[in-house]
């Protein structure tokens, strides 16, 4: 516990420049120490851990008395009658509708051009304590679909590569002197009231103290411009802890999972989600790891991300900058002194996607011992009028029968509705489900029961209030001006935003009922199921596609 004496020594230690060489040297390349530890995978593990419950639960019940049995079952009775009981709102103070604003604001944003190039320039004066953020943004060019295809991958890899003279060691280094980090992220949403139609735009984004803000313009200036494209076997590593993380996520995130598969016919955007962020995605992910022990195949990817480089590169580029208001001149004048007339682009033709409005019935199997159900139905976009009642009903839904059949009486971990407006569709889902079929038919009987029941005024005033709190969540002030910025990129406007939530606000009741009646049909329904293979072949619905993960 006294451990200033133990620091005071290895202060002294690391004076040697070879103190920590040495420890490597010594504990681990001259360790004679082995242990060889092999691991084989049991095929009938599931089967034996079930069994062994089975059996359990037969011993317990074979050494309960009458008395204790029927104390089971009374007890069982109980919860399942409090179960359907209904709370008393009126015991805790709440928000009402009353107490919520109709307007809203947004950060005031200052719009200029470079002199040297006349390169749009937004401007956001915010109180970032010292901090500016800087982003390069353009919009993706058409590519065909094997670029689109490593598209995630090349945002995710370009930044953790070499730039110019320096390895991505070096470069890595650079980063952290100067900057907070330097990122690539792509974005691709529907238009506001047709969502066979998109826009695409990727942005390079970093940020930094104030006094940082020349250093950053160079780094984002030479990370696009001088990005290389020949480290292969630091991209082999990078698929590795890419292809590692996807894996592991599967049971944490399986019901957005499952959502994204039920609705990735619904739009060109949720097939693309599909296929780069979801089970897809994965699969192919773990495809092309395998291809990455192949010389050849790490420098055929590396080729199409240098391919797809060239053709963002073609892009015009516009800039995003937020910081205190003060600084406003200087950082401007920093990026165009920096970027000068390399800024303007060639490429005046903007990705493109093929339209797309099926369903899908698929289940895809996996080493799960829960499992993640989803069912989507087509409804409409972002700017319908009928966009507000079906996201109110996604949290009506949920709070009112879902919780209650899902979570509660179904034993999932989680289960609820929501309302996608860039994929014009409603989804239902359960996470960590120890059932199937019982909950895909809780689905159906959630639309029934908010059609054909009595609702109270309360359980309406719980569901607008939750769609409004998402809508006022608060944000850095960073993080504000961000919002506004794309929010506005891909057309929803302030004053779009303010009508929705004037919609919201309105919602009804038989607005409710309505909208369930029309969009959420039984035949309609697209399912997207995740669990184990022996589940997956146990299902009863007809044309089920099963897929091995």
């Amino acid at each position: 516990m006294n451990i200033d004496p133990v620091l005071a020594e290895l202060r002294e230690l690391i004076k040697d420049d070879r103190f920590i060489p040495n420890l490597v040297q010594k504990l681990l390349l001259d360790n004679p120490h082995r242990v060889r530890l092999t691991l084989k995978p049991d095929p009938e593990l599931a089967k034996r851990k079930v069994q062994a419950e089975l059996d359990q639960l037969a011993a317990i019940k074979s050494a309960l008395a009458d008395d204790e049995k029927l104390a089971i079952i009374t007890q069982a009775k109980r919860l399942a009658a409090r179960q359907m009981e209904e709370d008393d709102p009126g015991l805790l103070p709440k928000v009402g509708l009353e107490d919520v604003p109709e307007t809203i604001s947004e950060p005031e944003r200052f719009d200029t051009v470079l002199s040297t190039s006349n390169a749009p320039v937004s401007y956001y004066g915010q109180g970032t304590n010292g901090l500016c953020y800087q982003q390069v943004i353009m919009d993706i060019p058409q590519i065909d679909q094997e670029l689109l295809d490593v598209l995630p991958l090349y945002t995710t890899c370009l930044t953790e590569f070499g730039v110019g003279a320096r390895d991505y060691a070096e470069t890595q280094a650079w980063q952290a002197q100067v900057s907070g980090g330097i990122s690539c992220f792509s974005s691709i949403r529907s238009d506001l009231n047709d969502v066979q139609s998109s826009k695409a735009i990727i942005s390079f984004s970093s940020k930094c103290l104030a006094d940082n803000h020349p250093q950053i313009s160079e780094l984002l200036h030479s990370t696009i411009h001088e990005v290389r494209f020949d480290e292969d076997k630091r991209l082999q590593e990078l698929i590795e802890q890419i292809c590692a993380r996807k894996e592991n996520s599967i049971t944490g995130q399986g019901h957005s999972l499952a959502m994204s598969l039920a609705s990735s016919r619904m739009s060109p955007t949720a097939l693309l989600s599909h296929r780069s962020g979801g089970l897809e995605g994965i699969k192919q992910l773990k495809a092309l790891r395998a291809q990455m022990e192949q010389k050849s195949s790490r420098i055929e990817l590396l080729d199409k991300f240098k391919s797809l480089h060239d053709k963002v590169l073609a892009a015009n580029k516009e800039f995003l900058v937020i910081a205190e208001p003060e600084h406003r001149s200087q950082l401007i004048t920093d990026i165009d002194s920096v970027w000068g007339a390399s800024v303007g682009g060639t490429n005046d033709s903007p990705l493109a996607l093929n339209p797309l409005r099926e369903s899908v019935r698929q289940a895809w199997s996996t080493t799960t011992a829960v499992n993640f159900c989803s069912k989507a139905y087509p409804t409409v976009a972002s700017g319908h009028a009928d966009n507000a009642p079906l996201q109110v009903l996604a949290g009506f839904l949920r709070n009112g029968f879902l919780h209650r059949a899902i979570r509660e009486q179904g034993g999932a971990y989680g289960g609820g509705a929501s309302q996608d407006a860039n994929s014009a569709s409603f989804r239902f889902f359960s996470y960590r489900d120890p059932r199937l079929q019982e909950t895909l038919a809780d689905f159906d009987a959630a639309i029934d029961w908010v059609i054909s029941t009595e609702h109270k005024a309360h359980q309406l005033e719980e569901a607008i209030l939750g769609v409004i709190a998402s809508l006022d969540k608060p944000a850095s002030p960073a993080g504000e001006a961000k919002q506004a910025y794309f929010n506005r990129a891909f057309g929803r406007t302030l004053e779009h935003r303010v009508q929705f939530r004037k919609q919201v606000l309105s919602t009804t009741t038989a607005d409710l009922k309505r909208v369930a009646g029309l969009y959420l049909a039984p035949e309609k329904a697209s399912i997207g199921i995740i669990c184990n293979k022996e589940s997956a072949e146990s299902l009863d619905i007809q044309k089920l596609e099963i897929i091995n993960l």
